[in-house]
């Protein structure tokens, strides 16, 4: 197997809560010794870019910001794409800096970008997002992870309220986080690795896993973060490899090679 680039999720992969994984630090100066293209790829949508990277750093890793893909990025380059300009950010307020070369509105927007507003997903807020779709809004969903790790414990993620607008409204959301193909198909671009060449790195079996895989790309599940024995036993999505941490990931990708 010939790896050029590896993508690898950040929550649960590099770190749990604010401490590294250990061996996360080394693995990383030993994959960047071996002169592997990196793309640190989370479906984070409390933090913007900026605040990611810089925190990363402030545990000890060393990357920098552009190393980084986030849903934000993927739906900002969407909707250029598109020539939308008036957006509703329903996302945690410190995103708009990501998304600063838009109108951002909070009346008859072209489209709406749903983010993790955690506790600040109220029938509402909800209500309120529901209106502007059935006014003709797209509806952008930074991502639809079912569950996340809240304060040490599994708790909702984004995509149950994601599914609660697409049934009420009648729509489809355009998804741009993982497990989306076209999140991969950005990262793969980003990093200027074709699938091929390229290898995801995740804790989440759904997101990470089947997600690259879906897109063409070999992935290594470790097991740290959100994963369950019970994930072995799913026979709908195959691994390419499964390491304890991602301290094993270098001796992986050399035994592979």
């Amino acid at each position: 197997m010939t790896v050029h680039g590896v993508l690898l999720d950040l929550e649960g992969v590099l770190y749990e809560g604010d401490e590294a994984i250990a061996g996360a630090r080394t693995a990383l100066e030993r994959l960047r010794a071996a002169r592997l293209g990196l793309c640190f790829l989370t479906n984070t949508t409390t933090r913007p870019r900026r605040e990611i990277a810089a925190r990363l750093r402030d545990m000890g890793f060393a990357l920098d910001e552009t190393e980084l893909f986030t849903p934000p990025l993927a739906a900002a380059r969407l909707l250029s794409r598109d020539r939308v300009r008036r957006v509703h950010l329903a996302a945690p307020a410190g995103l708009a800096e990501d998304f600063a070369a838009f109108d951002l509105v909070d009346e008859t927007p072209e489209a709406v970008v749903l983010g993790d507003l955690h506790t600040g997903f109220t029938w509402e807020r909800l209500n309120g997002l529901f209106a502007m779709l059935r006014g003709g809004a797209r509806l952008i969903a930074l991502h639809r992870n079912r569950y996340c790790r809240r304060d040490g414990a599994i708790a909702l993620d984004l995509g149950p309220f994601v599914a609660a607008l697409e049934y009420a409204a009648r729509v489809e959301a355009e998804v741009v986080g993982k497990p989306a193909a076209a999140f991969f198909a950005l990262a793969l671009a980003h990093l200027g690795v074709a699938a091929g060449a390229a290898v995801m790195v995740g804790d989440d079996i759904e997101a990470d896993i089947g997600g690259a895989r879906a897109a063409g790309i070999r992935a290594v599940q470790v097991e740290t973060g959100k994963f369950t024995p019970a994930d072995r036993e799913r026979a709908d999505i195959r691994v390419d490899g499964r390491i304890a941490s991602i301290a094993d990931l270098p001796d992986w990708i050399e035994a592979e090679g």
